[in-house]
Formats: structure tokens, sequence, C-alpha cells
């Protein structure tokens, strides 16, 4: 028996919006060719009757010319096709956008409603109470154990504080080996500088 796997198609992104959109614009595509071709012709004719009025051939000129006056009239309708169509268009590719935003506020609004469920005034006030209950509770078992201890309790205890400040003091501060020997201080004394001797007076020279 053989296995058969069935894969699974990728789901479209695509939506009806979408497609509208797109058969719209095609729509205002064949509808700018038909203008252009049209646009074409009136000039072909144009051209045309022209000739035909140098020829004297001047029947012919005027119903090229109502060929011509309808195709003008034809054009100016597909202008009005056209702009109703690219309004149409504008209009789908801005409710797709208002249609995202709001799909963005709605996720925006459930998250804000999860966590103001989490962060309640109950749930805080109740944090609050607790904490409260507990500074209390250590604020009346510091009272209770400095009542239990005597003058003499608190002189140990603060001596004993004192200690431990010394022996972090003594961690802190490098201690001298006693092998290192250091140097004599001369008991000489110093020299004074000698005193700068004046200088000599000038002798007067005999004439």
């Amino acid at each position: 028996m053989g296995l058969f796997f069935s894969k699974k198609k990728p789901v479209s992104r695509v939506t009806e919006q979408d497609k509208a959109v797109l058969q719209l614009k095609q729509a205002r595509d064949k509808i700018k060719h038909y203008q252009k071709r049209i646009e074409q012709n009136i000039e072909k004719d144009r051209e045309l009757a022209k000739k035909l009025i140098q020829s004297g051939r001047k029947e012919r000129a005027l119903s090229l010319l109502r060929k011509k006056k309808f195709q003008e009239q034809v054009l100016s309708n597909t202008d009005s096709q056209l702009e109703n169509l690219e309004r149409m268009v504008h209009d789908l590719e801005f409710a797709q956008v208002e249609a995202k935003v709001l799909d963005g506020l709605k996720i925006g609004n459930t998250a804000l409603k999860k966590l103001h469920e989490i962060l309640s005034i109950g749930e805080i006030e109740k944090v609050m109470d607790e904490t409260r209950d507990g500074v209390e509770k250590q604020r009346e078992l510091d009272d209770l154990l400095m009542g239990q201890l005597t003058d003499e309790d608190e002189g140990q205890v603060e001596a004993e504080l004192d200690a431990l400040i010394a022996d972090e003091v003594k961690e802190l501060v490098p201690e001298v080996p006693q092998d290192v020997s250091l140097p004599d201080v001369p008991e000489d004394r110093l020299e004074k500088p000698k005193e700068r001797k004046k200088d000599r007076e000038p002798v007067a020279l005999e004439a």
C-alpha cells in the first residue's frame, strides 16, 4: 500500500476587497486603452476630412466630421466613467486601510482590558493592605525586642557593631609585614647653607 501525503494548501491572504480593487484597476486600464484608440481615430478622421475638402468631396468630409463628433462624445463619456472608477478604487483602498486600523485598535483594546484585569483597583488595594500589615508587624517586633533589652544589652550590641566595623576596616587596609626593615633616619643635622659672601666694595683708584 502506498502512502498518500496530502499537502496543505497555503491560506490565501487575498481578500474579496483586494479582488474588487484589482478588477476595478483592470477596467480602468481597458478604458484608458480604449480612449487612446478613439483619440487616434479622431485625429485620423480630422486629417482625412481635410484631404476630402481639398479634393472637393465635401459630403464625404461632412460624414467623417459627424463620425468624429460622435467619437468625441464617446470619449467624454469614458472620461466620466474613468473618473468614477478612480474614485471607487480610492474608496476601496481607503476602506481597507481603515479596516486595518480598526483591527489594530481592537487588538490594543483587548490587551488593555486584560492588563486592567490584572491591575484592578481591588488587587492594588489588596497588595497595599498586605504591605502595610507587613510593615506594622515588623515595627511591632522591633518595639518588642527593644523593650526586652536592658541598657547593658544595648551596650553589648553597640560594641559588637563597632567590632564588626573594625573588622571591615582591617580587611580594607593591608597589613605591613613584620620582617620588612625600614631605613633609619639620619641623626646628623643637615648643614646650613653657607651665607652668600657680600659683594666686595669697589676700591677707588689713585689718580
